[in-house]
C-alpha cells in the first residue's frame, strides 16, 4: 500500500507531504483545487513521461517520492531481477532537473522508466474518468476473463513459447532465402570448384615452373658457359689451376726460409683446393643440364594453365586460387548443411506448434469457465449499485491461426435494460454506466489480483442520490481488503471512507499553491455537509452529513 506521497517544485505544489491510510481513503475539493495534480504528481513515479513547464519554481529541480509498503513477497524476484533491493517498505523517487532530464531511483538505486513502470503498476492501478474507455479494447477485456480463468503461469509459458515460435519461423525465412539464393548460384559454384580441383594446384608450384622455364629456355648457353667455366679451369694447358700449381711449387722450395713465403703456400694450395671443387660442381650441373623441348612445352602448357585460372578469378598466385577453391568448397558444403538445417527447424517448428496448440486450448477451456464467471460476479455487482437489469457478455471466438494471446477472440457486449440485445459498450452505455460498469469490472478484478493500491479519480461521474451511495459501499467493500484512493465530488462516496483528506488551495504573495489535510471528524462532518448543500450549510445538512457518516 501507498504510505506516503512527497511533492515538491510540481505544478501548483512547492511542498506536500501525505500520508494514506488503510482501507478506503477519501479526497474531496472545489474543482480546481489541484486533486488531478496530486494525481500527476503519483503518475510520474509510476513511469509517466514528465515535463519541466510543469515545475512550480523553474529555477528549482522537481522531486515526487512514495513510500510503499510491500505487505507480501510476490514482488520480491521483480526486484531481485533487475538487482534491486527488496525491502516491506520500498521507495520509489522520480527527479526531474530544470533541463528536462529524469532519473528515477528505486530504494536509492537508479533505474530506468520502463523498470520504474513495471514495479508501479504492480503497486498501483489508476482508475481515471478516461479510463472507461479500455472496456472497448480488446486486450482489456481478455485481461478481465485472464485474470479469473487463474492461468497466469500457463498463459506466461504459452506467450514465451509462441514468441519463440514467432522467432523460428523469422529463422525458417531467413534460411530459405539464403538457400535459395545460393541455389541459383550453386551450378557456377559447382563449376568454378570444379575447375580448380581438376587443375590440382599446389602451393608454390608456380613459382618452381617459372624457374625452370627460365633454366630450359636458356639451357644451351648455360650449358656452353658451364664447358668454358670447366676448361679454363682445369682442362687447358694454361688453365687456372695448372699456372697456380706450378706457382705453388715455386713456393714451395723457398718457404723454409721464411715463415711468410709457408703462409702463402698454404693459402695458395687451399685456393687450388678450392678451384678444383668448383670446376667438379660446374661439371655436374653442366652434365645436369638439360634442353628438353617435351618439358618445356609442357611446363609452358602447365603454366598457361595456371595463368588463365588467375586471369579468371582475378588473383596474382597459386595460394589465392586455392583460397577461392576452399571457399567455393565451404560454400557447397553449407548449402548442404543449410538444407538440414531448414529440414531440422520445420520438425521443430511443427512440434512447437502442436505444444502450443494444446496450450491454447487449455486457455480455452479455462476462458470459457471463467466467462460465466465474470458474467454472474459483474451482474451481481451491477445490480448492487443500481443496474438490476445490466447484463454484461462475453463472446468467445475462435482465430484461424495462434496468436500471442492463443485462439481466442474475446469481445464484450453489454446492455443496461431488460429486452435490449448486449451490444459493443461504446454504443449503448451512457456515461453512468460506464462508470458503475467499470467499477464492477475493477471490484472483481481487485478480487483476483493481489495489486495493494486502487485509484479511482472520480468513478463518479454521471451518477447520484441513492445508485452513488450504493457505488461508495462497493468501494467501501473494495477497501476492506485492500487500500482505496476515491477522488469523489459526491458525498455518499466520501462519507463511506475510513480517512478523508481535503485538497485546497492557497493564495497569497501573488502565488497560488496547493494544499491537502487529512480531515478530523467534525471537519468530516462539515466537508460533507459542504458537499450536499455547499458553502455554510445549515442544521438540516450537518445532520444529513452526521447520517451518512454513520
Amino acid at each position: 500500500m501507498l504510505q506516503k506521497l512527497s511533492i515538491h517544485n510540481y505544478a501548483l505544489i512547492d511542498s506536500l507531504d501525505i500520508e494514506f491510510d488503510q482501507g478506503l481513503n477519501i479526497i474531496t475539493g472545489e474543482t480546481g483545487a489541484g486533486k488531478s495534480i496530486i494525481l500527476g504528481a503519483l503518475s510520474l513515479i509510476l513511469g509517466q513521461r514528465a515535463e519541466s513547464k510543469y515545475f512550480f519554481n523553474q529555477h528549482k529541480k522537481c522531486v515526487i517520492e512514495g513510500t510503499f509498503l510491500l505487505a507480501n513477497e510476490q514482488l520480491q524476484p521483480i526486484f531481485e531481477a533487475n538487482d534491486l533491493d527488496f525491502f516491506k517498505e520500498s521507495i520509489l523517487r522520480r527527479e526531474i532537473s530544470m533541463d528536462g532530464k529524469s532519473r528515477a531511483f528505486i530504494n536509492d538505486t537508479p533505474v530506468n522508466l520502463t523498470i520504474l513502470k513495471q514495479i508501479g503498476e504492480q503497486l498501483i492501478d489508476i482508475h481515471s474518468q478516461h479510463a472507461t474507455q479500455e472496456l472497448n479494447d480488446a486486450d482489456f477485456q481478455l485481461l478481465i476473463v485472464d485474470s479469473l480463468a487463474n492461468h497466469s503461469s500457463l498463459l506466461a509459458k504459452y506467450r514465451t513459447g509462441f514468441k519463440q515460435l514467432k522467432q523460428d519461423n523469422l529463422q525458417l525465412k531467413t534460411l530459405i532465402s539464403k538457400a535459395d539464393e545460393a541455389r541459383s548460384k550453386q551450378d557456377y559454384e559447382q563449376f568454378l570448384f570444379n575447375e580448380l580441383e581438376q587443375a590440382g594446384l599446389k602451393e608454390g608450384e608456380q613459382e618452381e615452373l617459372e624457374q625452370e622455364l627460365e633454366k630450359l629456355t636458356h639451357g644451351e648457353s648455360i650449358k656452353k658457359s658451364l664447358l668454358a667455366a670447366t676448361s679454363l679451369l682445369t682442362e687447358n694447358e694454361v688453365s687456372a689451376t695448372s699456372i697456380l700449381k706450378e706457382a705453388s711449387l715455386q713456393l714451395q722450395s723457398i718457404e723454409k726460409f721464411d715463415p711468410e713465403i709457408n703462409v702463402l703456400y698454404e693459402r695458395l694450395r687451399s685456393s687450388i683446393i678450392e678451384l678444383k671443387d668448383i670446376a667438379d660442381e660446374t661439371s655436374s650441373i653442366e652434365e645436369k643440364t638439360l634442353h628438353s623441348a617435351e618439358r618445356l612445352l609442357f611446363i609452358q602448357q602447365r603454366l598457361d594453365i595456371l595463368y588463365t585460372l588467375q586471369q579468371k578469378h582475378r588473383v596474382a598466385n597459386n595460394t589465392e586460387l586455392l583460397a577461392i577453391q576452399q571457399q567455393l568448397e565451404e560454400n557447397l558444403s553449407q548449402l548442404l548443411s543449410s538444407d538440414e538445417q531448414i529440414e531440422q527447424l520445420k520438425k521443430d517448428i511443427a512440434l512447437l506448434t502442436d505444444e502450443l496448440t494444446k496450450q491454447a486450448n487449455e486457455l480455452s477451456l479455462n476462458r470459457k469457465k471463467a466467462i460465466k464467471l465474470v458474467e454472474e460476479q459483474t451482474a451481481l455487482t451491477l445490480k448492487q449499485v443500481g443496474m438490476p437489469n445490466a447484463k454484461l457478455v462475453f463472446t468467445q471466438s475462435a482465430l484461424v491461426g495462434l496468436n500471442t494471446n492463443g485462439l481466442d477472440e474475446i469481445t464484450l457486449l453489454f446492455t443496461a435494460n431488460a429486452g435490449q440485445a448486449p451490444a459493443p459498450v461504446h454504443k449503448v452505455a451512457s456515461g453512468g454506466e460506464l462508470s458503475r460498469l467499470m467499477l464492477a469490472i475493477k471490484a472483481l478484478l481487485a478480487k483476483h489480483t493481489s495489486l495493494p493500491t486502487l485509484i479511482f479519480d472520480e468513478i463518479d461521474t454521471g451518477i447520484s442520490g441513492e445508485t452513488a451511495l450504493k457505488v461508495g459501499e462497493v468501494i467501501a467493500g473494495l477497501g476492506e481488503n485492500m487500500q482505496v484512493l476515491s477522488i469523489t465530488h459526491l458525498p455518499q462516496i466520501a462519507a463511506k471512507g475510513n480517512s478523508h483528506y481535503f485538497v485546497y488551495k492557497n493564495e497569497g504573495d501573488n502565488k497560488t499553491t496547493t494544499g491537502i489535510k487529512k480531515l478530523s471528524k467534525d471537519e468530516r462532518v462539515n466537508t460533507i455537509a459542504e458537499m450536499l448543500s455547499g458553502k455554510n450549510p445549515g442544521a438540516s445538512a450537518l445532520q444529513n452529513a452526521k447520517e451518512l457518516l454513520g
